[in-house]
């Protein structure tokens, strides 16, 4: 995988395709059209975002033991 400026391409909404941009402080633009850019296309970013929440671990508070009768202990 290329990590290069030169090479880093973004989506244009207006060209509708990924291309080459230019940064400024708060915005990137396209250097084709001038439109301001953005890093996924919506589809892309459905699937970013899904790829993603499957990674997520699971939340919340961990199951009882039924051999320990519902206590989370063992009782001394």
């Amino acid at each position: 995988m290329d990590n290069d400026y030169y090479t880093d391409k973004k989506w244009c909404p207006s060209c509708e395709e990924y291309g080459p941009y230019l940064m400024s402080i708060e915005h990137s633009y396209c250097t084709s059209c001038g439109s301001e850019v953005r890093l996924f296309s919506d589809a892309d970013w459905g699937t970013f975002q899904d790829s993603m929440t499957a990674r997520r671990p699971k939340g919340g508070r961990p199951r009882n033991d039924k051999k320990s009768g519902g206590r989370g202990r063992e009782s001394a």
